[in-house]
């Protein structure tokens, strides 16, 4: 069945916390301290299937279970397939690890040359400052890491890492990430951002949460100062489905936008989440209405305990396709692997070019229609503009 919705429609309110104070719903404090973390409380408001109860079981020793009670509120607890479910419950697939699988799937901890920092690329790095988020996805990258349920001895250093930023110049870009970077009070991220600010070959600050997706509380006007003070902050959010975009995650892109802060989203490939074009057009669309740009649609990366997530590479080309001339272009995500190994983010594209010749290019459009772009110039015999071959008649009769 195709996926439909109500585009005006906006999820909104406390949902089964309505008996609950505004002032307590609006802190992020109480929504911290409030977390759906055991399988008691999950007991306490819905029935949970087999698979969910084994999930629950293992995810102790894998990836801690946690979830606001914000983002709880958008769990279909009638469905045991709903989208939002599906990402934050855990289920039995976890304790199942194949061959392919990783524990640091993208060879992190190979360019780590100081505790918390990874320098993969030439010019740019990225710096792990907690091992905390406010809510877990099942399909993390780092869950060998965050939540710190499988005792990866993962304890971020700030200053080493600012002292390694400080001395390598070629380091033009720094990606805040973690866990959840925006977890950390006011004055944490206002002293890493400034020590940042002072580094004179620091040219590019961004930041990776999906804080504004759990926990839209957190995107205070204390915080959005902060980001005025030290832009421009770029940032990427993480929405995997229209669901998630509700009138309170509207509301805290638009504070963050109204404090100069560029948003992008980066969406992962998830099955029985977002794995059908339909549920992808109405994702991306939304997400422009709140001023976000679709960044990028990651395949999902080689996690152990991930392959019931796991999405055929074709299955996402045809996604693409299906965006490309449908939508705006401004909604079309860049889809990508990122290279098992620390091998890097590559693009992988649906096959428009049909040949490339010395003379032309042949290439087909969203709709299948053939054209051709020729790369070589045929000169037209020159024709004399009327108006110069006037003028030079009138010369040669004076």
């Amino acid at each position: 069945m195709a996926y439909t919705e109500d585009r005006a429609a906006w999820f909104e309110g406390q949902g089964l916390w309505e008996h609950v104070p505004e002032s307590d719903w609006q802190n992020w404090g109480w929504q911290l301290k409030n977390r759906i973390t055991t399988l008691d409380q999950l007991e306490r408001y819905m029935v949970l299937t087999t698979e969910e109860r084994r999930g629950i079981a293992f995810a102790g020793h894998k990836l801690s279970l946690a979830i606001t009670p914000y983002f709880f509120n958008l769990i279909n607890r009638d469905d045991p397939n709903c989208p939002i479910r599906l990402q934050v419950i855990p289920r039995e697939g976890e304790s199942i690890t194949s061959a392919e699988e990783m524990l640091d799937s993208l060879g992190e901890d190979d360019h780590s040359p100081v505790p918390g920092l990874v320098h993969r690329y030439p010019d740019r790095v990225l710096f792990l400052v907690t091992d905390r988020c406010a809510s877990y996805c099942r399909y993390c990258t780092r869950s060998r890491l965050v939540s710190n349920a499988q005792d990866y001895n993962f304890h971020p250093e700030f200053e080493q890492g600012l002292r390694y930023i400080e001395s390598h110049p070629e380091v033009r870009d720094v990606l805040l990430s973690g866990g959840d970077p925006l977890l950390l009070g006011d004055k944490k991220i206002e002293h890493v951002l400034s020590r940042l600010r002072a580094i004179k070959h620091v040219e590019f600050i961004r930041i990776g949460s999906r804080i504004p997706v759990f926990l839209p509380q957190r995107i205070t006007p204390e915080l959005c100062e902060i980001f005025k003070k030290y832009g421009p902050i770029w940032m990427s959010i993480h929405v995997n489905h229209p669901r998630e975009c509700t009138a309170e995650l509207r509301a805290a892109c638009e504070r963050l936008s109204f404090a100069g802060v560029p948003l992008g989203n980066q969406s992962v490939l998830l099955r029985g989440v977002n794995d059908d074009a339909d549920v992808m057009k109405a994702l991306v669309q939304r997400l422009l209405r709140m001023r976000v740009r679709p960044y990028y649609l990651y395949q999902m990366d080689l996690i152990t305990g991930g392959s019931h997530f796991k999405v055929d590479v074709r299955k996402g080309i045809e996604i693409i396709r299906a965006l490309r001339g449908h939508t705006t272009g401004y909604a079309v995500p860049q889809y990508v692997i990122d290279a098992p190994g620390g091998g890097g983010k590559v693009p992988i594209n649906p096959d428009y070019v049909e040949r490339i010749t010395d003379d032309e290019v042949v290439f087909r459009n969203y709709e299948g229609r053939a054209f051709r772009y020729p790369l070589t110039s045929t000169p037209l015999p020159r024709v004399r503009p009327p108006l110069a071959a006037e003028a030079e008649r009138a010369r040669f009769v004076e």
